[in-house]
C-alpha cells in the first residue's frame, strides 16, 4: 500500500511506517488499557471529568513549581486523584502523567487559566483540600523551598483562598519551609 502511495523512491520511509503500525498492533493490551481508562473518563458527567483534569493539572503546576516533578511528588497526585477524586488507581496514574506532561509543556501559559478553571467546579472545601495537597506536594522533598511557596500562594490567590486559610494551612509545614530550615541551621551554628 505504501508502494503505491509514496512511489518506489520512498520505500524506506514506507518500510519504517508498516512497522510503526505492525508495533501498535502488537502493543494491543496496552491500547486496550489505555481504552479502558478512556471509557472511565468518558463515562463521568463532563463537569466531574473538568474538575478532574483541572485538579490533576494544579497539582502538577505546584510539583513543577522548582520545574522538576519527583516521583516522591507525582506518587502524591496519583495518591490525592484516588482519595479525592475516587478515581482508581490506574486511571490516576494516567491522569497524573497527562498533568505532568502538560505542566512540563506549557507550563505557565495555562496555569491561572486552568486553576480558575478548578475555582470554577469546586466547593470551597475542595479550594481548600487542594491549597493542602499542594503544600503535601511542595515538601514531599523535606522541604518546601521559595519557588514552591511562591506558586503556592499565587495558586491559593486564584482559588480565592483567604490569607487567614492560607496562613493555617502553612503553618502546619512551618518547620519544612526552606527559610526556617535555614534560620534553624545557622542559629545552630552559632
Amino acid at each position: 500500500m505504501f508502494h503505491r502511495i509514496f512511489g518506489p523512491d520512498k520505500t524506506a520511509a514506507a518500510d519504517t511506517t508498516q512497522a510503526a503500525f505492525t508495533s501498535a498492533e502488537t502493543a494491543s493490551g496496552d491500547t486496550a488499557t489505555v481504552r479502558r481508562i478512556v471509557g472511565k473518563l468518558e463515562a463521568m458527567p463532563p463537569e466531574q471529568a473538568r474538575l478532574v483534569a483541572s485538579a490533576a493539572y494544579t497539582l502538577a503546576r505546584a510539583a513543577n513549581a522548582d520545574l522538576e516533578i519527583s516521583a516522591d511528588e507525582t506518587a502524591i497526585i496519583e495518591h490525592e486523584l484516588q482519595d479525592r477524586a475516587g478515581l482508581d488507581e490506574a486511571t490516576a496514574v494516567l491522569i497524573a502523567e497527562m498533568a505532568k506532561f502538560q505542566a512540563n509543556t506549557v507550563g505557565g501559559t495555562e496555569d491561572y487559566v486552568v486553576t480558575r478553571e478548578f475555582a470554577a467546579l469546586a466547593t470551597d472545601d475542595q479550594k481548600v483540600a487542594m491549597i493542602h495537597a499542594c503544600f503535601v506536594i511542595s515538601a514531599a522533598d523535606g522541604s518546601i523551598s521559595a519557588e514552591e511557596s511562591t506558586e503556592v500562594n499565587e495558586i491559593a490567590k486564584e482559588l480565592d483562598i483567604s490569607a487567614e486559610v492560607l496562613n493555617q494551612i502553612r503553618a502546619e509545614f512551618h518547620e519544612r519551609l526552606s527559610s526556617v530550615q535555614e534560620v534553624r541551621r545557622i542559629a545552630g551554628q552559632s
